[in-house]
């Protein structure tokens, strides 16, 4: 077949512009469709498809997925065969795409397509009163229950031009729909079978720019048969890090043999957002990200993408408005919501924290570590993880030496917890208070101990480090550091205090996960005195216990100060793991937290942790080593390459802008 010369591009309608805010942050709303429909009954079928789009329409839909040869019904068998199928189909689909006309609306159907005496099996993409392309099946199935290789050919490739009642249009695999003014959305399609094979065309889609991937499907219906269809798209999503929009054949085909149940999907980079309950006719309707899978594209450098010449790159436009959000925004996405799954990763996460120490402590032929312990949630975490590493290594855990440092700031709860606590893991606890070297210190430094200043807090942290290192010193032993992700996100640590150890086994766990982690360990410890002591250090505020209480409580709690820990880890989950920009992040949490905080209360604290994630930089910048649990890290040597000089100037003034 004859590619048409010369043409890299069809001919689209206005001119290429970039209008970053346009479809707002990036969300596109799709839709996939399984209507019901009629064996042979092209225009009962094009009626269906017809009042399924003006549905979608009212539901600003701006990509919308039925499912394969819809029009006609997959289950025609011979009757493909029958010109009168063929033309009834084609004239259905011309009222659909005049229809269209005034909508924005991308839609992709299932038709059985002739050209030049041999029939192809494809997808016809329509917007706005025109037919922008048709994508043929690549790879006919033609085993078991399958006949397709009787009635249709593969299709080309280089896309071709075909003839619809006058005008050219193009026919081919190769074809890619670029949205001009939203330039991160570009769609490729295949159609069933073609994703089931080794190779399937969505791969060179993506490859050469695909964003979104459509699929026009009918899928039958076997026992297990689902789980598998799942897995392909879920994988495909991560695999080719786009978007996939699957629409299967449902009630209506021909149950002569099979049975189609409708089953539709659509995926993200390897989640699924929306499925539909197979047997039931239902639309699934949710909003794709394309800037998320675009910055997800651009750091992964084994991600080869590259314009392709075998290529035609169809243009269209969207109407400019707010898609409005449906989809599920976890305020939480450092834990797991399912209770299986969660409990799969927190066992996940101590073994890989365990097996870091371990290491670590093989390298150096240890038999001891030292850590404060302070009755909070990040030391009794890394006491667990310590615990856990002596038992892989068969050492006795009286090896672990936790060392209680009580101060000015120390409460009778904090102490009472951490002894408690040391005693029941079996390490062995020794207490160092460290008031009267403190004390001293200040007269040294003619610092007035009234004056309840950084310095007055700092010299505390420094002092328990000092502290802890000369201990290691005098037992041969390594300093484990328990600082968490989140508290260094915030530079919420003392520089060469609390900072600094010989090895860190919380540094890459954000706080919102350690409170999950020790509630897990409190659950299945299967001890009744350990988990009251547990449970309460996770009902004790969090505090670095600096300034001296009041009535015998905790004064200074660091969340009335820095803000609440789960919004700073939803911003630093955003913000430095999918990089969106902050008006995006505020977006997501006025959406994630509606209810709980107000907006004013979600921006302030937006800003300091912009203002704090830059401006202390230099403490990450020289971290002692740790193992990396998730996909956020901020090592110096591994995730996080950032100078310490850095300016958030225009990160906050986008801010300041709302």
């Amino acid at each position: 077949m004859e590619r048409p010369a010369g043409r890299k591009e069809a001919d689209g309608r206005g001119s290429f512009c970039v209008c970053p805010d346009f479809m707002k942050d990036g969300f596109i709303k799709v839709s996939a469709v399984t209507p019901k429909i009629r064996v042979a009954d092209p225009v009962f079928n094009g009626g269906a498809v017809l009042d399924a789009i003006r549905a979608e329409q009212k539901k600003h839909t701006k990509l919308c997925v039925f499912p394969e040869l819809c029009l006609t019904s997959y289950t025609c068998n011979d009757l493909f065969l029958q010109r009168e199928l063929l033309v009834r189909a084609r004239e259905e689909l011309k009222l659909i795409v005049d229809e269209s006309r005034g909508s924005d609306m991308l839609v992709f159907l299932g038709i059985p397509w002739e050209h030049l005496g041999k029939l192809y099996n494809t997808a016809a993409a329509i917007q706005d009163g025109r037919l922008l392309g048709l994508i043929p099946k690549t790879y006919l199935p033609n085993y078991s229950e399958f006949y397709e290789d009787r009635y249709f050919t593969p299709g080309p490739e280089v896309p071709v031009w075909t003839d619809f009642f006058g005008e050219k249009v193009l026919l081919g695999t190769n074809l890619l729909f670029a949205c001009e003014n939203v330039p991160d959305l570009i769609v490729g399609g295949e159609i069933c079978e073609d994703l089931w094979v080794p190779n399937p065309p969505s791969i060179r889609h993506a490859m050469a720019g695909a964003t979104v991937i459509v699929n026009c499907s009918a899928s039958n219906e076997l026992v297990g048969k689902n789980s598998y269809r799942e897995e392909l798209i879920r994988g495909q999503s991560a695999r080719l890090v786009c978007a996939y929009v699957y629409a299967n054949a449902g009630e209506g085909e021909s149950t002569q043999d099979l049975v189609f149940g409708g089953h539709d999907m659509i995926a993200e980079n390897g989640t699924i957002l929306a499925e539909s309950a197979r047997f039931c006719p239902e639309t699934i309707t949710t909003e794709i990200d394309v800037q998320r899978l675009t910055g997800e594209r651009r750091k992964l450098t084994t991600f080869a993408a590259a314009e392709s010449a075998d290529y035609e790159v169809v243009r269209f436009r969207l109407e400019e408005e707010e898609t409005s959000l449906t989809r599920y925004i976890d305020p939480a996405p450092f834990v797991p919501s399912d209770e299986s799954e969660k409990t799969r990763r927190c066992e996940e996460i101590l073994n890989i924290q365990a097996l870091g120490l371990k290491k670590r402590l093989e390298h150096v032929n240890g038999s001891c570590v030292v850590l404060g312990i302070s009755g909070g949630l990040d030391s009794t975490l890394a006491l667990l993880v310590c615990a856990r590493t002596f038992d892989l290594l068969s050492l006795p855990r009286t090896g672990i030496r936790a060392v209680t440092m009580p101060g000015f700031g120390t409460t009778d709860r904090t102490y009472t917890n951490a002894c408690e606590l040391t005693r029941r893991i079996g390490a062995t606890l020794e207490e160092v208070p460290i008031a009267a070297a403190v004390t001293q210190h200040f007269k040294d430094i003619h610092q007035d101990p009234e004056k309840h200043d950084v310095t007055y807090e700092n010299c505390q942290a420094r002092e328990r480090t000092q502290i802890l290192m000369d201990i290691a010193n005098r037992e041969n032993g390594l300093v484990v550091g328990t600082g968490d992700l989140s508290e260094l996100a915030l530079g919420w640590a003392t520089y060469n205090g609390d900072h600094m150890s010989m090895y860190g086994v919380n540094v890459s766990v954000p706080k919102t996960l350690v409170r999950h982690l020790v509630r897990w360990y409190a659950d299945h410890c299967g001890e009744e005195k350990l988990k009251e002591i547990l449970t309460d250090v996770l009902d004790t505020p969090v505090s670095p216990e600096l300034l001296p209480p009041e009535e015998g409580k905790i004064s200074q709690k660091t969340e009335d100060l820095v803000g609440p820990y789960e919004l700073h880890d939803f911003f630093l989950y955003y913000a430095i793991r999918w990089g969106f920009c902050p008006k995006k992040v505020y977006r997501l949490a006025k959406t994630a937290f509606a209810g709980r905080y107000a907006d004013e209360v979600i921006l302030k604290c937006l800003k300091k942790f912009y203002w704090r994630f830059f401006s202390q930089q230099f403490k990450r910048s020289c971290l002692p080593d740790g193992p990396k649990v998730g996909s956020v890290a901020v090592s110096p040597r591994g995730d996080l390459r950032m100078p310490s000089d850095a300016a958030s100037r225009i990160w906050i003034e986008e801010l300041e802008q709302l």
